[in-house]
């Protein structure tokens, strides 16, 4: 199977020692829920056994956006797909036009508005997908909740308008917080992303990466 051909991906788990979950056995899992690859956290080594196939995934968490861009250097060719947490506006900004990132990610956990209209027509210039992380949405309740469905609701008004790419990641550290391919198009369908949306943004990694590696051989 070619790269290409993954189109249902899960774009964040974290396997042990992070979480209590084996590569392995997530891939399994996964599998059993109809995925094709999964970007796993913390690797060090390729996994050609596993029941899927294996992105290896780094989240940088530093700010300011020159830290972010150390470590991106600093790690370039480590890690498949590189994941950035959400910080205010001017951050986010900065980080959606660096071509190293890959995925925002954490937009629920800033400020209202912190990923605006000027970060989000350059995330679809850029192609660099902002992550909707269903963790919080099973596990939440009450106002907490409601403020995260808010959030992506806000969020998909702004990806309607300008198209910038999406990805989804169940945010697991164990195999138990895996969902299918159903069950996170229902829950996305509350916030307005339909079925099609859902399937399209599951085979965004893959784009990402071919994205990617467009930039480096012009940069060539």
């Amino acid at each position: 199977m070619s790269q290409n051909e993954f189109n249902c991906t899960d774009a964040c788990v974290h396997p042990f020692p992070a979480g209590d979950t084996s590569v392995r056995r997530f891939a399994l899992e996964a599998k059993e829920l109809g995925f094709d690859s999964i970007v796993c956290t913390g690797l060090s080594d390729p996994v050609p056994d596993a029941a899927i196939h294996v992105y290896s995934g780094m989240i940088i968490h530093e700010n300011p956006i020159n830290a972010v861009i150390r470590k991106v250097k600093k790690y370039s060719g480590k890690a498949d797909v590189v994941i950035v947490d959400a910080g205010d506006a001017a951050f986010n900004r900065a980080a959606v036009s660096y071509n190293g990132i890959h995925i925002l990610r954490g937009v629920h956990r800033v400020r209202k508005n912190s990923f605006d209209h000027v970060a989000a027509r350059t995330a679809a210039e850029k192609t660099v997908a902002v992550d909707l992380d269903i963790r919080p949405l099973i596990y939440k309740r009450g106002s907490a909740r409601q403020k995260v469905f808010q959030c992506y609701s806000d969020l998909m008004r702004l990806h309607n308008r300008y198209e910038f790419p999406l990805t989804i990641s169940s945010n697991a550290s164990s195999y138990l917080d895996l969902r299918s391919e159903r069950g996170i198009m229902s829950l996305c369908s509350i916030f307005g992303l339909d079925e099609d949306g859902v399937g399209y943004a599951m085979g965004n990694v893959s784009r990402l990466l071919n994205r990617a590696k467009v930039v480096e051989v012009i940069e060539e």
